[in-house]
């Protein structure tokens, strides 16, 4: 049975997503710093478009301290997800918003970094119907998790790793290889 049929998710559901590793490719150690270096993964805005069809919203939720690294500027990141989002409408699909942490890990006294929830929290402001319990994360970190779990959402982490360890066994509700198999 997939995940959706198994969750009976429909459009009083929130899809929340993490934008590197999940969306596009993932640059370990390093971050997307130019719309040049944005490269969707295989699938992905096929997933989104039908992911579309099925959730009542998708949110994107990414940590990008890049900015305040000085790799990028926070007109940068905009034109990245900007260009993200305009491929996906084309494509037929929706983001209804992005919430992207710009703040480094050790200087982040509200909470907005994943994986504390200041961006769930501003999401459902923005989007008052959002029920973190019938929400579900997407991410490849251990951070997503948390950040779900810490919300009250369900997990699902894209992974190649056929074993979990303790950890992530506890945190990790659903694995995928990739997005599309979500949809």
């Amino acid at each position: 049975m997939s995940i959706l049929r198994q969750l009976k998710v429909d459009k009083t559901w929130t899809l929340f997503l993490d934008r590197d590793g999940v969306i596009n490719l993932h640059y370990p150690k390093d971050y997307v710093k130019t719309w040049d270096e944005f490269f969707f993964l295989e699938g992905a805005i096929d997933a989104i478009v039908r992911l579309s069809q099925v959730f009542g919203k998708i949110i994107v939720v990414t940590n990008q301290q890049g900015v305040a690294k000085g790799k990028m500027t926070e007109d940068t990141l905009r034109n990245i997800h900007l260009n993200m989002l305009s491929e996906i409408e084309a494509a037929g699909g929706r983001i209804d918003s992005i919430y992207a942490a710009t703040v480094m890990a050790d200087n982040d006294p509200e909470g907005i970094r994943k994986p504390r929830i200041g961006m769930a929290l501003q999401a459902q402001q923005d989007f008052p119907e959002i029920d973190f319990a019938k929400s579900l994360i997407v991410g490849d970190s251990i951070s997503d998790m948390q950040f779900g779990r810490n919300a009250g959402m369900y997990t699902a982490m894209v992974t190649d790793k056929e074993h979990s360890d303790a950890v992530e066994s506890l945190l990790v509700d659903y694995k995928l290889t990739r997005l599309s198999e979500l949809s």
